[in-house]
């Protein structure tokens, strides 16, 4: 299933890079400027200026579009094969995989608790009062002031929380891992994974042209 997940981010690839070419107005149509010089010099001959696209597969608009279609309809193909080959798994793994991210967040947060400590400090002129002074008004005036932090929480608790769940997510990651490589796909794909976008979009390019 591993390797189904990494071809299905190539063909996604695939897409992006594809889509880019089609999304360039130069690679879509063709511009061509004449320049009249003739207007201005009777003998004079008109220049004709065509644009350069910046994609070689600029004549192939039709074909990268049908390719796009093609690489969409794989996707699909390979999509409706994973989701047959998790139907037939034990765990599900779609909903442990976020489950698992929550564990360990939660792990995360069990675990900064329980490294607070019970403290106390002095803060200087952190205090304050009000007193009367000689003519009787009443003036504030500051002091210093201890401060004492206490944990609330039993932390014995929070640690063997935070323990069961860093192992229950362990656990499952070991279970994922073991579906992503044991598990085959019913799938196969129509290039080598490692080839490059223009080898395949070159190949299909002509396989549609002979065709």
């Amino acid at each position: 299933m591993k390797d189904a997940f990494r071809f299905q981010n190539k063909l996604k690839d695939l897409m992006v890079e594809a889509t880019e070419i089609l999304q360039d107005r130069r690679n879509i149509v063709k511009v061509k400027t004449t320049h009249l010089r003739s207007k201005v010099l009777g003998d004079a001959q008109d220049a004709v200026v065509e644009e350069v696209a910046p994609s070689e597969y600029a004549g192939h608009a039709n074909e990268v579009a049908a390719f796009l279609m093609s690489i969409l309809e794989e996707r699909e193909k390979l999509c409706r094969a994973i989701h047959t080959a998790k139907g037939g798994l034990e765990l599900d793994m779609d909903s442990e995989v976020g489950l698992n991210r929550q564990r360990q967040e939660l792990a995360e947060v069990f675990r900064h608790m329980i490294t607070l400590r019970n403290s106390e400090k002095t803060i200087a002129g952190g205090g304050s009062g009000f007193r009367f002074n000689g003519e009787g008004n009443q003036v504030s005036y500051r002091c210093d002031a201890t401060q004492v932090t206490t944990i609330d929480f039993d932390r014995n608790k929070i640690r063997g929380m935070a323990t069961a769940l860093s192992k229950k997510a362990d656990e499952i990651s070991m279970s994922l891992d073991k579906c992503l490589v044991n598990t085959e796909v019913a799938y196969e794909p129509p290039f080598d994974m490692n080839d490059s976008f223009e080898v395949i979009l070159s190949d299909y390019i002509e396989k549609a042209t002979v065709a």
